[in-house]
């Protein structure tokens, strides 16, 4: 339960950042919300990267860039899932990019992300 918790402390941190991007990207440089999206999910994703990796998880001692390739592996489908959630709240059901974002993130997170870090890119060996 406790790295449960941590990895949503975590997720919440990058989500900030995610956001703080996003936003940014849309609004200060007029993009698309969904491009500004994707370039939060990939900030959001770095700064998940290592703090899963050096305070969620204490996952060390495996290899930088075995665990990298893994999380990037885990990250594309977060991307894909985020991407297409957003995608599908703004244009079918009408939603402000910000719901629209807030509503994916939080599904991916908890059915996606914790499952998938857990047991496939931070694993114990």
């Amino acid at each position: 339960m406790k790295v449960f918790l941590k990895a949503n402390v975590a997720s919440l941190v990058a989500s900030l950042v995610d956001y703080l991007i996003t936003i940014l990207v849309k609004e200060l440089l007029q993009t698309d919300a969904v491009l500004a999206s994707i370039t939060g999910t990939i900030c959001g994703g770095i700064t998940n990267f290592f703090i899963g990796r050096n305070w969620v998880f204490n996952a060390k001692t495996s290899s930088l860039s075995h665990q990298g390739w893994r999380y990037f592996v885990a990250w594309a489908g977060n991307l894909v899932l985020n991407s297409l959630g957003v995608y599908l709240l703004i244009h079918f059901a009408g939603l402000h990019y910000v719901a629209a974002k807030i509503i994916t993130s939080i599904t991916v997170a908890v059915g996606y992300n914790y499952p998938i870090q857990k047991r496939y890119v931070f694993k114990n060996n």
